[in-house]
């Protein structure tokens, strides 16, 4: 049954209450579990529903830049889709593929909590065993984490943390009494910690009375106190107490039998199934309360960049402070001023980051920011030419600085003349940019003023801009290298042409002498574009009818061309003819072609693993996926139904492709699963381990029809890499206070045979880090724990954030690239309420008790790795991994 369509009125708020579809424990996690209890609202479907009944309550209240204001009656009795909510605001076809990749990674960090091995049977995390207190208080302290987070601009730790928070806020419908006592309103008090909960019960209280059937709808005893119920074994349930219940609860086979949670319709999980409905609804007004009270501390503009509420594709440019060229390289004002409010956007929505970069004795940075066009011409101007230094550079640092000031999905150009100096840092920044799903594009020139003062102390390799080479490919970036006097050309079209434009597969992948390049045009694309740079002799385009046009400049039969030194630029005529199109280049040494175009037919994706164990059923993500483990590829497609249209058939995808990089063989193919209602665009493949055993990329394309029937290709903008070994980082349930020490936990496992491990690690240069694990060898189905200690300086600045890094090198004769996992922590100033008493538990018991002075050996475990579909109790946070500092307070 569906949440009703009714507006209701919270406070000064006028919410709507959106339908769910498919939704499930404490409410279920995520889409996955529904194979368990079809029917269920899940912590998935409450997380996405509020995060937009909050952003319509935005767009109603602010209404677009010259057009006409948005209606509630427009959106009354239908499904709220992200799609649909950005074309009636910004306008038919304007993409909403960020702002549905950022809710996608809050969904995921509150899924995340009953996976997660220091939260999952964490009572405080999910209001269980009567710790009401202690759960509001981890509750305001991952909301006031996530607004810290978000006003540093650390925008993916404060979705992190905000998924936290509105897990366990959603928890307390459903493992509470709450609904059981009749309210029909969210918790008055449950977001404010200097409030009184109310009256709770005590320990001798008797709660729950025996109850020997799967479904328990009358076995809470009549008191009117508030309770919740008992989780497992830890900590024990005292006599009289209610349990949680159902099949994953060891106590709910402790007299009183039974349990009192929600969590699904299915009374095989939930005793209280009947009431999942009532508690689901509080549960999404509660999480409205919740997103709105960010939406009040940190006003429209900052509520709006963690969850990127506009179409307008961020930009990061790491420049070469050591060459006057560089600055010529980026937009003229008049340009920067046009791109920031172009397509009915408010001059403020485009963000920007520029990080300068010199020679190795003046080092990078700093990082500026601004979403102010004029402000960044300031600071662009300020950057002043610094001549003299090593021919390498510090190039690779500032990128990864950019990366970790990039939001997700955005393109990051570098602009140099000069090789890097710290090529050690290849693999850390390739990875960096796949976590965070930024394209990468270097634009290299030699500037001729330089050539005289340039020292030059060693031979130049001819192989030295390779780690240009490795990174553009892991982000699907390029190497552009061209003149000085056409850099400034080659940039703007470059620039022009990747935001938000999708880039079709060609046929083969690279230029083969004497075979043309293929690739396919649906009825869904607009402006095509074709880029050809390299040593080319000739190339001509043909369409699908026989109609031919060449290398000559200007306007041609199909399309406009320019040409920048070595580079040039097709714009093909809109509307393109759909159907199969060829390009032939004769051209000398290494000559790349890249064909895009604009359409809102895109998809999202990311990996997991089933976890079939308690807490709850559910799908635990990853950021890659790992040899040896079967593993599922989930999509989400955008822009089923362009331009707002709500008639006829969508299109639809029936299979995935995994092709290598970048000779592009065909490595196998899987069918696609749609899961859900087919508007939401839901899609799922199983890929079995002898799929993932490649060593090199792979890139993915999802094959299907339109709505017409005819062809449809869409290819990943990034290659995926198989990790050989699972990384997993956790860090401590507290949050970090300068002085302190805090203990984090790494895990390694593998599933594909023997490893012999060296490990490294990183963290910002004014804190230390140590680790009892530096090598370690896993057999098959093995893993190994280790510790780590981060201490935090006295003068370490407050609402900063510090990013721990972890590398898993292979020692073979032929290692791959490492394995990484990056864990992002605040630094906060304790607040009075974080001097409450520790409770008698520990979220993270070996941790807790481990001491600060004599790291103990690391410990290996053979045979718990586990392997297959299963999931196993240890599994923790993976490449990216999902913070808890929790005992925080609002």
């Amino acid at each position: 049954m569906p949440l009703t369509h009714v507006p209701l009125a919270l406070g000064s708020m006028l919410l709507l209450l959106l339908q769910l579809l498919s939704p499930t424990s404490a409410f279920f996690p995520n889409i996955w579990s529904l194979l368990a209890a079809p029917g269920s609202v899940t912590h998935q479907d409450l997380t996405e529903a509020a995060a937009l009944n909050v952003t319509l309550q935005l767009f109603l209240e602010r209404p677009p830049p010259g057009r006409h204001p948005l209606r509630l009656e427009d959106f009354l009795g239908r499904t709220l889709l992200a799609d649909d909510l950005f074309a009636s605001y910004f306008g038919p076809g304007s993409p909403s593929r960020r702002f549905r990749a950022a809710l996608g990674e809050v969904s995921r960090a509150n899924a995340a909590q009953d996976f997660l091995p220091t939260s999952r049977n964490d009572p405080d995390w999910h209001f269980d065993a009567e710790r009401l207190g202690q759960g509001r208080t981890r509750l305001v302290g991952a909301l006031r984490e996530a607004l810290v987070a978000a006003q540093a601009g650390d925008h993916a730790l404060a979705r992190q943390r905000l998924g936290a928070a509105l897990h366990a806020l959603q928890d307390f419908y459903s493992h509470s009494n709450w609904v059981e006592l009749g309210q029909q309103r969210p918790h008055p008090h449950l977001l404010w910690p200097r409030q009184e909960l109310g009256s709770l019960a005590q320990v001798g209280d008797p709660t729950c009375a025996d109850c020997e059937e799967l479904s328990c709808p009358g076995n809470l005893l009549g008191f009117t106190r508030l309770t919740s119920g008992y989780f497992g074994t830890y900590p024990s349930k005292p006599p009289g107490k209610c349990s949680h219940g159902g099949r994953f609860d060891q106590s709910s086979s402790q007299p009183p039998r039974g349990g009192i949670n929600k969590d699904s319709t299915a009374p095989g999980f939930s005793p209280h199934h009947t009431l999942q409905l009532q508690a689901a609804e509080l549960a999404l007004l509660a999480s409205i309360q919740a997103f709105g009270l960010l939406r009040s501390r940190l006003g429209d503009r900052g509520f709006s960049r963690p969850l990127d509420v506009t179409p307008a594709s961020s930009l990061s440019f790491v420049l070469d402070a050591t060459a006057a060229w560089a600055r010529r390289s980026t937009p003229p004002r008049s340009r920067l001023a046009t791109s920031w409010s172009s397509g009915g956007q408010p001059r403020g929505a485009r963000r920007c980051v520029l990080v300068p970069f010199h020679d190795p004795g003046a080092g990078f940075g700093p990082v500026f920011t601004t979403s102010d066009p004029d402000s960044f011409w300031q600071q662009l101007n300020e950057i002043q030419a610094m001549g003299g230094g090593d021919e390498p550079e510090m190039s690779l640092s500032a990128l990864e600085l950019a990366l970790l000031h990039t939001p997700p999905l955005s393109d990051i150009f570098v602009f140099t003349d000069a090789s890097p100096k710290d090529a050690f840092l290849t693999h850390r920044v390739e990875a960096l940019a796949q976590e965070r799903r930024c394209r990468v594009t270097f634009l290299v020139t030699e500037d001729p003023s330089r050539g005289q003062r340039r020292v030059r102390r060693e031979v130049l390799s001819p192989l030295r801009f390779e780690p240009y080479e490795v990174v553009a490919l892991a982000s699907g970036g390029e190497v552009i290298f061209t003149q000085d006097q056409h850099i400034r050309d080659v940039a703007a079209v470059v620039r022009d042409s990747t935001a938000d434009l999708v880039v079709l597969p060609l046929e083969p992948p690279v230029v083969v002498p004497g075979r043309p390049l293929v690739f396919t045009v649906d009825g869904l694309l607009r402006r095509v574009m074709v880029r050809i740079h390299g040593e080319v002799r000739s190339f001509w385009i043909r369409n699908p009818a026989g109609v031919s046009q060449g290398q000559e400049e200007g306007q041609g039969s199909l399309g406009h061309t320019r040409r920048f030194g070595q580079f040039w630029m097709v714009s093909m005529n809109d509307p393109p003819q759909t159907g199969t199109w060829e390009i032939q280049v004769t051209a000398e040494g290494n000559t790349r072609v890249r064909v895009q175009a604009q359409t809102a037919l895109d998809f999202l994706f990311h990996f997991g693993i089933p976890v079939e164990e308690g807490p709850h059923p559910g799908l635990y993500s990853l950021t890659q996926p790992v040899a040896g483990l079967r593993t599922q590829l989930l999509v989400e497609v955008t822009g089923l139904r362009p331009g707002g249209r709500r008639e006829g058939p969508l299109p639809h995808f029936s299979h995935v492709v995994l092709r290598g990089v970048p000779g592009g063989a065909e490595l196998g193919r899987v069918p696609l699963e749609p899961r859900g209602a087919p508007e939401r665009g839901l899609l799922v493949a199983s890929l079995p381990p002898p799929l993932l055993s490649t060593a090199g990329p792979f890139a993915l394309e999802l094959l299907g029809r339109d709505g017409g029937g005819r062809d449809l290709r869409r290819a990943a903008p990034q290659p995926c890499r198989v990790a050989p070994v699972l990384l997993e980082l956790s860090g401590p349930a507290g949050f970090l206070a300068p002085g302190s020490k805090a203990p984090l936990s790494l895990r390694i496992a593998s599933f594909s045979g023997p490893r012999d491990l060296d490990l490294r690690t990183w963290v910002n240069s004014s804190f230390t880090l140590t680790s009892n694990l530096s090598r370690v060898r896993l057999e098959h189905n093995e893993s190994a724990w280790g510790r780590l200690w981060l201490e935090v300086p006295e003068s370490a600045a407050l609402d900063s954030v510090v990013t721990v890094t972890v590398a898993a090198m292979g020692r073979e004769a032929r290692p791959v690239p490492p394995t990484h996992a990056f864990l992002r922590l605040l630094v906060l100033a304790p607040h009075p309420q974080d001097q409450l008493a520790v409770p008698a538990h520990s979220s993270g018991p070996v941790l807790a008790m481990a001491s600060s002075t004599l790291p103990p050996s690391p410990l290996v475990t053979r045979g718990r790795a586990g392997g297959g579909l299963a999931g196993n109790p240890w599994w923790g946070t993976v490449a990216g991994a999902l913070l808890l500092l929790g005992l925080a307070s609002w």
